[in-house]
């Protein structure tokens, strides 16, 4: 076993997920342990610098060169800090793995626009400030041989949760949502995985717009609500909803354009825009999953989302066949997850092996991942 660190951060926005770990073994043999997690919040300025950056009126090329930078050191102080909480000193971590901070991802081109995805937070500063090799940028190679980049966590989540007993839909609730479906006694060639739509992006953008709160916590103002079966209806209109996967998304589609777009049109008090939102993100997973629900399924929420109990709520009278479970109630980290699926995938990375899977981003082959910054 050997130490490493997990970096995520999501299009939430709610901070940097650290995860240190120990890992062994390679493949199917890999075997991971949780040691310490945490989540490190943006200072202010950087969470105003992200937000612009994502913004097509305030970005500049400018403020993404000094953010990418800016992003590395920041990063780093979540590796430093977990690893003190988790008593292990950076001499003892082998590799960091790190997702960055996405800015914009083209899953398909279209005329003179190439596929493509963008992620920050200079691996160079996060190897020097650690003195640890850095493996980052795991979309892009994924979408060289034809896939989409995401989703990124399927192979992830195929190690740590395949069972010969139960169907599992592995859906996990960030900012967008996504969901792995690993058939029972499935093969690795055998899992579906893409995004649903929406996980918290509205509702977060929605809670800075009327309460400036960064998320319903517990789902308490959207409990408050009722929700507009109108303004539901042609949400679940929207033309991503029901686009055939593999199919991937982003802010670029469901983010504070989109959401100020509906604010303008419709009229609602606050607490029914947060249970209608709400609704729309429980509906939308429903309208997904279902095609692969078979005689037994569980359903395993993994994410922030999976804090929020309206939603959870929701989803479980969506989708009354379904045991609705949070990756709690299987002895793992919902908050970690994504930044655990890190450290598997640059671990696959340093062996030489691929960590992506064809079958959910669409990709011609299975291929290492990521980019390796060493550190000497």
């Amino acid at each position: 076993m050997v130490y490493a660190v997990g970096l995520m951060s999501g299009t939430s926005l709610d901070g940097i997920d650290a995860a240190l770990v120990e890992i062994s073994g390679k493949n199917e043999q890999t075997t991971v342990k949780l040691v310490s997690f945490l989540t490190l919040a943006f200072p202010e300025g950087t969470l105003k610098r992200i937000r612009e950056a994502l913004s097509i009126e305030k970005s500049t090329v400018e403020n993404i060169c000094s953010l990418n930078v800016e992003l590395g050191e920041r990063f780093a102080e979540a590796v430093i800090e977990v690893c003190k909480k988790g008593s292990v000193s950076l001499e003892e971590l082998l590799f960091i793995g790190s997702h960055g901070q996405t800015l914009f991802h083209i899953p398909k081109g279209r005329e003179d626009v190439f596929a493509s995805t963008l992620q920050i937070g200079d691996p160079a500063v996060i190897s020097e400030r650690t003195k640890t090799t850095v493996i980052s940028n795991f979309r892009e190679r994924d979408m060289a041989v034809g896939g989409q980049g995401a989703p990124i966590v399927p192979y992830s989540e195929y190690i740590l949760f395949r069972s010969d007993q139960t169907t599992r839909l592995l859906q996990n609730i960030g900012g967008i949502g996504n969901v792995t479906v690993i058939p029972k006694g499935g093969k690795l060639k055998e899992i579906i995985a893409f995004d649903t739509g929406p996980g918290n992006v509205i509702l977060n953008e929605l809670c800075l717009h009327f309460y400036q709160q960064e998320y319903d916590k517990d789902g308490e103002h959207a409990k408050q609500g009722t929700v507009n079966n109108e303004l539901l209806k042609e949400l679940m209109n929207h033309p991503y909803i029901r686009r055939p996967y593999p199919k991937t998304t982003g802010r670029e589609e469901f983010g504070k354009e989109f959401t100020f777009s509906l604010l303008e049109r419709w009229h609602l008090s606050a607490e029914d825009w947060l249970a209608t939102a709400t609704m729309f993100t429980a509906c939308s997973i429903a309208h997904a999953v279902t095609p692969f629900i078979d005689e037994k399924t569980e359903l395993i929420v993994g994410g922030g989302g999976s804090y929020n109990r309206t939603l959870l709520e929701m989803l479980q009278n969506e989708l009354p066949e379904v045991l609705v479970k949070t990756q709690e109630d299987l002895g793992q980290s919902s908050e970690a997850k994504e930044a655990i699926a890190m450290t598997i995938l640059a671990n696959q990375t340093l062996h030489h092996q691929p960590g992506n899977v064809p079958s959910a981003t669409g990709a011609e082959r299975a291929v290492p991942l990521g980019r390796i910054t060493y550190y000497q």
